[in-house]
């Protein structure tokens, strides 16, 4: 079993992180974005979509996106969940984390990749045909950073995480996000304390280094 793994990217840390809070450890495949390696071959014949992470089973078998490699690890190893171990505990995680990634992420990303020089003509993640950039989409994004990071912060204003009474995979979810946000100059405004508290505590995780 193989984890093709980048530094820096969103994505794979968010797997990289899952996989240390279950003490699991993996063979990681480097692939280097800074040199479009995802997008060459021989990585394009693990995914050909060109996007990291990706697991390869020892079937040969492979699992692409980073929440699906992290369900999977989940139903291999229950212990200790960070997708809900009850019915309403499991709803309000994936709400969460669908709410982080459509509302945080999805507005760091059009910023990001519809703004900066460096993703002229890619500004889709993977490989597409030229995709041009759209540099509204980036003041639309800024819209979205700020109604989510008010939502996210009325949230915790009286909890320690955010979708249940444990660190679950939201508050992994929501780390990736606002880290990587930062690429894209979005801050966390000083008046969210709920917010600024909580990643604190998040990133003094052993597992926020993986």
């Amino acid at each position: 079993m193989k984890l093709y793994d980048a530094e820096f990217a969103p994505s794979p840390r968010r797997v990289r992180i899952f996989l240390a809070e279950k003490g699991i450890e993996i063979e990681r495949v480097m692939v280097d974005l800074r040199r479009n390696e995802q997008l060459a071959d021989p990585y394009l014949t693990v995914n050909p979509r060109g996007a990291v992470p990706a697991l390869e089973l020892d079937d040969g078998e492979v699992i692409c996106e980073s929440a699906a490699i992290c369900r999977y690890f989940e139903a291999v190893q229950p212990a200790p969940s960070l997708f809900g171990t009850n019915p309403l505990d499991i709803g309000r995680i994936e709400s969460w984390t669908r709410r982080i990634e459509s509302d945080g992420y999805a507005a760091a990303v059009y910023a990001f990749r519809n703004v900066h020089p460096a993703f002229q003509d890619r500004a889709a993640p993977g490989k597409w045909p030229a995709m041009p950039q759209i540099p509204e989409l980036g003041a639309r994004g800024l819209i979205m950073w700020g109604a989510f990071i008010d939502s996210l912060d009325a949230r915790l204003a009286d909890r320690d995480w955010i979708a249940t009474d444990a660190f679950s995979f939201a508050d992994i979810s929501a780390l990736v996000t606002i880290d990587f946000a930062r690429a894209a100059k979005f801050q966390v405004p000083e008046s969210c304390r709920g917010v600024a508290r909580w990643h604190a505590a998040v990133s003094a995780r052993p597992s926020a280094a993986a």
